[in-house]
């Protein structure tokens, strides 16, 4: 079986967040899927090392990981934004080469 040209393949848009509680997590993750603005959101425990106003700062946080099309992206920031609890979330948006069975799954959790 002949390997597909990645650059052939379709695109998946991930956006990546943290909270500081597991109930924001799983609402957020919740509310994504159920207004159709992700197909799916993989939450889990981290460990976030940073400085905020001026201090060193150590805190268990959920890191969400939503998948969405490029299409939704904005509309998916744009709630996030608004949903988040933080002042200042994080928001980080990639794009990534999906398999094509992966990436019509995705469009369809998404459609109408």
């Amino acid at each position: 079986m002949r390997e597909p040209d990645p650059s052939q393949l379709p695109e998946v848009s991930v956006l990546t967040t943290t909270v500081a509680h597991a109930e924001d997590a799983r609402r957020l993750a919740r509310e994504a899927v159920r207004g159709r603005l992700a197909a799916c959101v993989q939450v889990e425990q981290i460990t976030s090392h940073y400085i905020w106003q001026a201090e060193q700062c150590e805190d268990a946080e959920w890191r969400l990981v939503f998948k969405t099309l490029p299409l939704h992206a904005p509309a998916l920031m744009a709630w996030l934004a608004s949903a988040h609890p933080y002042e200042l979330p994080q928001m980080l948006l990639r794009e990534e080469r999906s398999s094509r069975g992966y990436a019509a799954w995705v469009e369809e959790r998404l459609a109408g």
